[in-house]
């Protein structure tokens, strides 16, 4: 893999990349490099737009930041684990939160479900999708998670393809070793979803659904009950550190171009 650079800034920009190209800002962006940062015409900083790979780029403007001037390329573009992470929308900060976690944890798509205790009645996916850049930038990611409509449970299980493995996050399981549970999945080919409840977790019947889907693994966090956010990070660690690519430089997971 190669080095990240996490001296130089880096923005995401919604435009094809390529050597010798030039981009104009958008006001937002021109203040955010001028005004927060401080750059002016001739400093460099890094660009994305998740499939082109990351660009130093230099910045051209007189009294301002106007467009960047792309040079070379640093990093050549990465691919995310074919892991889908669905959750419960929690409320603010707290999704907020859930949302740059799961992105910094490597999760290729971000699904809202809206369960019978959902404590969120609305989902700001602009929002949402702000959060995903944000992670990204600061975290050296190439690559950002796609954030999909809020569906409800009973929708987005019967839309879900029946080879892909699903990890039932449930506190009502029967506490027992998760890493030894996910071992037993070592050849899963097709992918990956993840999913957490809300805080008043899942309706009996949800549960029961849950766990009559097919390549259903039911899955205990541990001796403590977690909330959501929590639940999230601490899930999404375990997948990725045996089945996903925290497990071997050629990781089981099949790859996704998000």
């Amino acid at each position: 893999m190669p080095q990240v650079d996490f001296r130089s800034p880096r923005l995401f920009l919604d435009a094809p990349l390529s050597e010798g190209s030039r981009l104009t800002l958008d006001r937002d962006q021109a203040n955010y490099l001028g005004n927060v940062l401080r750059l002016r015409a001739g400093d460099t900083v890094l660009v994305f737009n998740g499939s082109d790979g990351e660009w130093l780029s230099a910045i051209e403007g007189t009294k301002r930041p106007e467009s960047l001037a792309v040079r070379t390329r640093t990093r050549p573009q990465q691919r995310l684990p074919d892991l889908t992470y669905a959750f419960a929308p929690l409320k603010h900060a707290r999704l907020d939160y859930m949302v740059q976690k799961a992105v910094e944890m490597g999760a290729a798509a971000l699904q809202p479900v809206v369960t019978r205790f959902t404590q969120a009645s609305r989902v700001n996916l602009e929002r949402m999708r702000a959060n995903v850049v944000e992670a990204a930038e600061q975290c050296g990611l190439l690559s950002l998670a796609a954030v999909a409509d809020p569906v409800p449970l009973e929708r987005w299980l019967a839309g879900r393809q029946a080879p892909r493995l699903l990890v039932f996050c449930d506190e009502a399981a029967a506490v027992a070793d998760p890493v030894t549970a996910l071992a037993a999945h070592r050849d899963t080919a097709a992918g990956i979803d993840v999913i957490i409840g809300p805080e008043g977790g899942f309706a009996e019947d949800e549960r029961a659904l849950l766990a009559r889907q097919p390549r259903v693994l039911t899955l205990s966090l541990g001796p403590r009950i977690l909330r959501a956010d929590t639940a999230a990070v601490a899930a999404l660690a375990l997948v990725q550190a045996v089945l996903g690519d925290w497990a071997a430089p050629d990781p089981r997971l099949r790859r996704t171009d998000h």
